[in-house]
C-alpha cells in the first residue's frame, strides 16, 4: 500500500466511524421529531436525552479528524470541495451548531413552550445535517467537484445522486438509532416503549433498504464511475450490507435488540465502505486521484504518526465511554 493510499484509508476510516457513531446520534433526532405531542412523546424524548447525552459531543471528534487529514494531506482537493460545495456544507454546519445548542438549552428551559421550541430545533437539525452531508458525498461520487474550484454551487449537489445520498444518509441514521434506542428501552425495562421503537425501526429499515437498492438505477445513469465500482470491486460490500440489514430486521423482529446492534453497524459501515471502494482510486471522481491529490511525503508521514498516536491515546477512552453507556446499570439510571 502506497503512502498516499494509507493516509486516504486512515481518513476514510474516520468517515466510517462518523457514519456509525455520529449516525446513531443524528438518527435519534428523527425519533424525537416523530415522537408526537409533549405528553405522548415524553418517555421517548427522555430516553433520547439519556442515551446520547454522554456521547453526542464526542462523536464529532471523527468529523474533525477527517477534515484535518483532508486539508493537511490533500489540500487542493479540500479547497476545491469547500469552494464548490459551500452551500450544503454550511447548511450541515448550521445544523450541527443548532443541534448542539438546542439539545443543551432544552434541558434548562424555563417553560414548556421554550422546551418545545428547542426540541423542534434539535430534531429538525438532526435530520437536515446528515441529509446535507449525504448530498456532499453524492456530489463527489458523481464527479461534480472539479479541481479548478469553479464547480456549480447548486447543480453540484442538487442532482439525483446527491439527493438519493442525502435521503439514504437520513434513513441509515434513523435505522441505526432506532435499533440502539430499542435496545436501551429494553434494558431499562420500558416494554411499551421498546415495542413502539421495534415497530418503527422495522418500518424505517424496510424503507431505507428499498431506497438503497432503488438508488442504484438513477446512479447508474448519473454517476457511471460509482455505478461501475458498486457492480465490480465493491459488490461484496453491497451484498454484505444487504445481508446485514436483513439480519438486523430479523433480530429486531424477534426482539433480540442487543444482538441486532452488531449487524446494524455492519450494514451502515458496509454502505459507506462500498461508496469509498467503488470510487477508488479517485478522490474527486473524474478529476483527481488519491495519488495526484496527495501533498508532500513528509506531511503524509507526519499524518500517519498522528493517526497512530490518536489510536493509542484517543480511541481507548472513546471505546470505554461507549461501553459505559451501553451497560444495563447505566441504562437503569
Amino acid at each position: 500500500m502506497s503512502l498516499e493510499v494509507a493516509v486516504a484509508a486512515a481518513m476514510f476510516a474516520g468517515v466510517i466511524a462518523y457514519a456509525v457513531l455520529g449516525g446513531a446520534d443524528f438518527g435519534s433526532g428523527f425519533f424525537d421529531l416523530t415522537a408526537g405531542s409533549s405528553r405522548r412523546g415524553a418517555e421517548l424524548r427522555t430516553l433520547v436525552d439519556h442515551s446520547i447525552g454522554p456521547v453526542w459531543e464526542a462523536n464529532h471528534v471523527w468529523l474533525i479528524y477527517v477534515l484535518v487529514i483532508w486539508w493537511t494531506g490533500f489540500p487542493e482537493s479540500f479547497a476545491a470541495t469547500m469552494s464548490t460545495l459551500v452551500v450544503p456544507l454550511l447548511l450541515a454546519l448550521l445544523g450541527i451548531v443548532l443541534r448542539g445548542a438546542s439539545f443543551a438549552f432544552r434541558k434548562y428551559s424555563a417553560t414548556l413552550r421554550q422546551a418545545r421550541l428547542f426540541g423542534v430545533i434539535f430534531a429538525v437539525s438532526s435530520v437536515i445535517t446528515p441529509f446535507f452531508l449525504g448530498t456532499v458525498a453524492g456530489a463527489i461520487a458523481s464527479g461534480r467537484v472539479p479541481m479548478e474550484e469553479d464547480g456549480d454551487r447548486w447543480s453540484s449537489w442538487l442532482n439525483p445522486t446527491s439527493l438519493f445520498g442525502g435521503a439514504i444518509a437520513v434513513g441509515t441514521c434513523a435505522f441505526l438509532a432506532g435499533v440502539f434506542l430499542a435496545a436501551d428501552a429494553h434494558r431499562s425495562r420500558r416494554s411499551r416503549l421498546a415495542e413502539d421503537l421495534r415497530a418503527r425501526s422495522l418500518g424505517v429499515g424496510l424503507v431505507t433498504g428499498a431506497l438503497v437498492f432503488a438508488a442504484l438505477v438513477p446512479i447508474s445513469m448519473d454517476a457511471p464511475v460509482l455505478a461501475d465500482g458498486l457492480a465490480g470491486r465493491a459488490a461484496p460490500l453491497v451484498v454484505m450490507a444487504g445481508l446485514a440489514g436483513v439480519a438486523t430486521l430479523v433480530l429486531v423482529w424477534r426482539r433480540r435488540y442487543s444482538m441486532a446492534r452488531w449487524p446494524a453497524v455492519v450494514a451502515v459501515a458496509s454502505v459507506v465502505s462500498g461508496w469509498g471502494v467503488a470510487q477508488y482510486p479517485w478522490l474527486l471522481v473524474d478529476h483527481v486521484t488519491i495519488r495526484a491529490a496527495a501533498g508532500a511525503s513528509a506531511t503524509l508521514q507526519g499524518l500517519l504518526v498522528a493517526v497512530g498516536l490518536a489510536v493509542v491515546l484517543v480511541l481507548p477512552p472513546l471505546i470505554y465511554l461507549l461501553r459505559l453507556t451501553q451497560t444495563e446499570e447505566w441504562t437503569r439510571h
